[in-house]
Order: C-alpha cells, then sequence, then structure tokens
C-alpha cells in the first residue's frame, strides 16, 4: 500500500497535542483520526513520554490507512544513521504510510542540552545524507553535521520517504522550498502570513529549479470547537503565551506575522507572566490565563475558535490563503470530529481530486 487513500487527504492532526501523561492515549486517537477520514496524523516530539519513534511505531500498527508522520524530530538529537534507520523501519512497518518531519530545534533548548546550534547549512547536509542512505549508498561524509568515516543501511535499500521541513521564517522556507518534499508550518500564523509563507516556499522551489507545485505546504491550525471559556484558555491563550514567553521563539513567531515587537516587550514585562516558573501551558492557573488573555490581542491568536460551522469556515480560509493542507492542532479528534462534517459541506472536491493521504 503505497498511495492510500482517505476522504479528506488534505487534512491531519497532531496526535497527543501538548503535553501528555498517557503516551497510550495515541491509539484511539489516530484510530478516531483515521475513522474521520483524516489523511495523515502527526508527532510533535518532547523530551518527556512523547519520544517520536515510538509514537509513530503504536500509531503506524494499529492502523491501515492514514500516514503516520513526525512534525517534528530535531536533526541533532539523533545521529543520522539512526534516524535514517528510524525511517526506514517505520516506511516498512507502515507499508510506505511514513513520513519524516523534522527541524533544527528550539534554540534555548538545544543549549540547555549541550546541543550544537543548527544552520541551513546543517539542514542542507542532513537531507542529502538521508537521500543517500535511503538508496543504499555507502556514505563517506565530513561536514557541519559531523565527521562520518563510513555510513551504510544495506544493500538494496529504497525506501521513497517524504521528507518534511517543520519550520517558520522566510529564509528558512526558501531554502525548504529547494531541498524538501513539503513544509509544515506554525500554529498561530495569519492568513497574511501563511500568504507570505507559501509564496517564499514556492521562490525557494523555483530558484533552485523545481516545480513549485511540487512542494506541499502544510499550514497548522489551532482548532477549538464548541469548547467553553476554561478549554480556550487551556487550547489556545495558554499555548500561544507559551511561544510568546520563549526567548528567540516568540521574536521570530512575532516577525513572521509582522507584528509590532513592542506587544511582545510589554507582555513578557508584566508582572504575572515575568512570575511564571515553567512555560505557561504547564504551571499557569486558570485565573493567570484569564489575565495573560487580557495581554494578547485578538488577531494575536489566529485560530478556529467557535462552533463547527465557525471552525469549517477558518479552514477554508487557509486553503484560500494558499495552504495545500491543514493539520488540525490543540485539540483531539474526539474533540474536532464535529467540524468534519461541516467542512465536507464547504469543501471544494475538485481542488483534492488528485490527492492521496502521501503529504507530498
Amino acid at each position: 500500500m503505497t498511495n492510500p487513500l482517505s476522504e479528506f487527504p488534505e487534512l491531519g492532526c497532531y496526535l497527543l497535542p501538548g503535553h501528555t501523561d498517557n503516551p497510550a492515549d495515541i491509539i484511539n486517537e489516530v484510530r478516531q483520526a483515521e475513522r474521520l477520514g483524516l489523511g495523515s496524523a502527526w508527532i510533535s516530539e518532547r523530551f518527556d513520554v512523547k519520544e517520536a519513534a515510538s509514537l509513530a511505531g503504536a500509531a503506524g500498527a494499529v492502523t491501515d490507512r492514514i500516514c503516520i508522520g513526525t512534525a517534528a524530530t530535531n536533526i541533532n538529537t539523533r545521529h543520522p544513521l539512526v534516524t535514517a534507520s528510524m525511517a526506514t523501519t517505520l516506511h516498512k512497518l507502515t507499508h510506505g504510510r511514513f513520513a519524516l518531519g523534522v527541524a533544527r530545534g528550539v534554540g534555548i533548548r538545544g543549549d540547555l542540552m549541550g546541543l550544537t546550534p543548527q544552520t541551513n547549512a546543517h539542514l542542507k547536509e542532513f537531507v542529502e545524507l538521508m537521500h543517500k542512505l535511503w538508496r543504499g549508498e555507502r556514505v563517506s561524509h565530513q561536514g557541519k553535521m559531523g565527521d562520518f568515516p563510513y555510513l551504510h543501511m544495506k544493500d538494496g535499500m529504497s525506501a521513497d520517504i517524504p521528507l518534511m521541513f517543520v519550520g517558520f521564517g522566510i529564509k528558512s522556507l526558501e531554502m525548504a522550498g529547494g531541498l524538501f518534499d513539503g513544509v509544515i508550518l506554525h500554529t498561530f500564523l495569519s492568513d497574511d502570513a501563511l500568504q507570505r509563507s507559501v509564496r517564499a516556499v514556492r521562490r525557494g522551489a523555483e530558484v533552485a529549479g523545481r516545480d513549485p507545485a511540487t512542494v506541499k505546504v502544510w499550514s497548522v491550525l489551532a482548532t477549538s470547537c464548541n469548547d467553553d471559556d476554561e478549554a480556550v484558555l487551556r487550547k489556545i491563550v495558554a499555548r500561544m503565551a507559551t511561544y510568546m514567553q520563549a526567548p528567540g521563539y516568540g521574536e521570530l513567531l512575532f516577525a513572521s506575522n509582522e507584528w509590532d515587537p513592542e506587544l511582545l516587550k510589554a507582555f513578557r514585562a508584566d508582572s504575572v507572566v515575568a512570575s511564571m516558573a515553567g512555560g505557561i501551558d504547564s504551571v499557569a492557573t486558570l485565573e493567570q490565563l484569564r489575565h495573560i488573555r487580557d495581554l494578547i490581542p485578538a488577531y494575536c491568536l489566529p485560530a478556529a475558535v467557535g462552533s463547527p460551522e465557525q471552525c469549517a469556515q477558518r479552514f477554508v480560509d487557509q486553503f484560500d490563503a494558499g495552504a495545500d493542507g491543514i493539520i488540525i492542532h490543540a485539540g483531539t479528534a474526539d474533540e474536532f470530529a464535529p467540524v468534519i462534517p461541516a467542512y465536507k459541506a464547504l469543501r471544494d472536491s475538485k481542488r483534492f481530486a488528485d490527492r492521496t493521504n502521501r503529504p507530498v
């Protein structure tokens, strides 16, 4: 099975969105996503109980059609041969339903872990190494990624695995358009920022001599359907506040959206925000989140919030802004399930007539 087809191949979702203490929940979540007709399900790695390879194996083993992907694992937290082997194992396990999504990682976390900061040059070498190893080549490499005297998987290896870049920032997106099979953007990009991001990817593909249409761009849309105030605070406000809280990360997100950086400075200077002893989405109380919500203008929370029909319209807005696919974030498949029939009523079926669950 190399090109499975679900009813909505242009839709995906994150599994175990946010924090979890119960990784086994992924089994029911991915099964429900497949029942809803989504084409793909993605795993965002955390260094606690969300190790990507383990979770992808579990998700792939209990499904038949849906594509399983990492979005993302970092390029420098495993040896490249280990990452290549992880991908080929999952590719075989799922009968071709796996996609490897990678990122450079968050700078401040990498510093704390003692990792070397990663650049676009590292990403380029990583892509080259993966493709060579997946073709069964014997590789001797010296470069930014490290010195590897001899890398080889096995003779006869031939694995066509989609390789996705997960990130944002115009220069990075231009690079990705020239190298990767697809791009997964960041949560909380405005429609205008989404349009700029798509243009950057297409531009990078053209410069590299590639057909821009062959590089699929996926938006990530935080979705809170029919939720009460507490759930919206937890799913939407806390998530965005945590991004804004992170040094360097918030700046890049604000720059991508072309928002006033003074707003970010004022947010961080607030006494409640400054008092947080950890990530806001991990430690803030509801009272603190209500205070924090008042610090964030509504335009800084671009998401799908409200009734199923309102959320479905936001899905359509993403496609109108140029996205090739949408990865639903912040809620589980059970939670966003009511949006799917509402989206079906608005869906332009002709636009996606030639798509499969393969995300590229």
